[in-house]
């Protein structure tokens, strides 16, 4: 018996597709401990965003202002009791982590500035119509909800529909095949009837 057929004809795996590495377990669950924590920290973030009213401008000013506040009192009171001072640790950027930063940044905007110049010129038009539907696509979705609920959905769709999709992929492989196949029998109908007659019809007229 041969092997199912799989949608776009693809020959690799789902978790090979997505790159293979801790990122693709994450996304499929075989990290389940550090997916459920990203899921559990994503919810918890949505809803202190959008049930408390915070910002996130204000939520981190907050953090920041009772850290520092902690600290203080802690350095205060060590001092005058002859106690440690808070065990906090060097915070500085080297100047090899800088440059790598920089250079990735750098690397990613021009490969960004030289595609939108190709777009821009007319060079390539199947990229432009691509990134017009999507920038439209974002338009449209954008008016429908707000961008933190947004980025919480598409999180939990990048981490629940691939791992469904990896056990059940079988099923889903040929029924949406089995649908591919009536949509495209259903086209070629169309075609022969309606498409064929039309073209037919135009041809008589010029004819005639």
């Amino acid at each position: 018996m041969g092997s199912p057929e799989r949608l776009f004809g693809r020959k690799r795996t789902l978790h090979e597709i997505l790159g293979g590495g801790l990122v693709a377990d994450v996304i499929l669950w075989r990290q389940k401990d550090v997916t459920m924590r990203i899921m559990l920290v994503a919810l918890a973030a949505w809803v202190v965003f959008e049930k408390s009213g915070y910002t996130l401008l204000s939520l981190v000013s907050s953090v920041l202002l009772l850290l520092f506040v902690v600290l203080f009192l802690w350095a205060k009171s060590a001092a005058i009791l002859n106690r440690p001072a808070p065990p906090l640790p060097e915070l500085q950027l080297s100047e090899e982590m800088v440059n790598e930063a920089a250079a990735i940044i750098r690397t990613r905007v021009n490969a960004l500035l030289l595609v939108s110049l190709d777009i821009s010129l007319g060079k390539d038009s199947r990229l432009f119509f691509k990134v017009a539907a999507y920038l439209l696509l974002i338009y449209f979705v954008g008016g429908l909800t707000d961008f933190l609920t947004l980025s919480y959905t598409s999180l939990v769709i990048v981490l629940t529909i691939p791992a469904f999709y990896e056990r059940c992929e079988d099923y889903v492989d040929k029924y949406v095949m089995m649908g591919y196949r009536r949509l495209l029998q259903l086209y070629v109908k169309l075609d022969e009837e309606y498409v064929n007659r039309f073209q037919h019809l135009v041809l008589e007229k010029k004819l005639s």
